[in-house]
């Protein structure tokens, strides 16, 4: 997000894209390779200006080592403390282009890694949650500075069977802490959340859990929610999708005033017949 809270921006790189209804095909039939199923996922959020683009690649057209990560013609690569991503992505329906470079300094690194699940199949953890962040992009003209968070999720079998529903946050405290709610749910079971603060000077610290506030279903109907000590403000949707969701929200944790970056997934809807027929629409393959 830019330092005057004008712009935003989304990019996750996939490695056997969980979204991608190739992969969800392949593994069907037996043939799954992750390293055929790569995509950049883009999205900016700047008024007027708002692009979404997802390409995926096959394996031909990828290639990674310790400090680079190419995918078509667009790449991820470390130069020193710099984690610099080279876009030249097209987006769907509507052809646009979005091409430029963005450039991410991480302020802290964490060697942290968590599992989600009880069987430890699926693990996240945040690399920096505190990061200085350059936006330059040709295509659409747009250049700002602010701050940003990176982190990696990874797992050893499909999302469809570790998961039912989760709701993810992220706020940034005044100290430059980042704070994280983890909120995982199933019916039938206890909800099992991870709140954590990650601090600038490199410690991870649990937290406690605030309450469940409620938020208002989104035009697919996704129901979602926000732990928070008050009531909690939808400020701006940012995507609203049959299974996802994401929006920035007005909240208080630890007795501060925060804008969170939120996002709701339900794998139910994201596995289902109708969605994983309408998802090529919108994240075309390139084998």
């Amino acid at each position: 997000m830019s330092d005057d809270g004008q712009h935003g921006i989304t990019l996750i790189a996939f490695v056997g894209s969980v979204f991608s209804p190739y992969y969800a095909w392949a593994r069907k039939r037996g043939r799954a390779n992750p390293e055929n199923h790569c995509a950049l996922n883009v999205a900016i959020y700047s008024k007027g200006q708002r692009r979404w683009a997802m390409t995926e690649r096959g394996q031909r057209h990828c290639a990674r080592s310790a400090t680079q990560f190419s995918i078509g013609p667009s790449q991820l690569s470390w130069e020193g403390d710099c984690l610099s991503i080279d876009i030249n992505e097209i987006c769907v329906p509507l052809p646009h282009r979005v091409q430029g470079r963005i450039r991410l300094w991480p302020q802290q690194l964490f060697a942290y890694s968590t599992p989600l699940d009880a069987q430890g199949l699926h693990r996240w953890g945040p690399l920096a949650p505190s990061s200085r962040i350059e936006v330059d992009l040709k295509s659409p003209g747009l250049k700002w500075q602010g701050h940003a968070y990176l982190d990696s999720n990874e797992g050893d079998e499909p999302v469809e069977q570790g998961f039912h529903t989760w709701d993810w946050s992220r706020a940034r405290m005044r100290d430059g802490s980042t704070v994280v709610f983890y909120d995982m749910q199933a019916p039938g079971t206890e909800d099992r959340v991870l709140s954590l603060r990650f601090t600038p000077k490199g410690t991870v610290e649990p937290i406690a859990t605030p309450p469940v506030q409620r938020l208002p279903k989104t035009a697919w109907r996704i129901d979602r929610r926000m732990r928070s000590t008050q009531a909690v403000r939808v400020h701006e949707q940012l995507e609203d999708t049959p299974f996802y969701q994401r929006a920035v929200l007005q909240s208080t944790l630890l007795g501060q005033r925060v804008t969170s970056f939120h996002e709701t997934l339900n794998v139910p809807r994201l596995v289902s017949p109708v969605v994983q027929a309408m998802l090529p629409w919108r994240m075309p393959r390139r084998a």
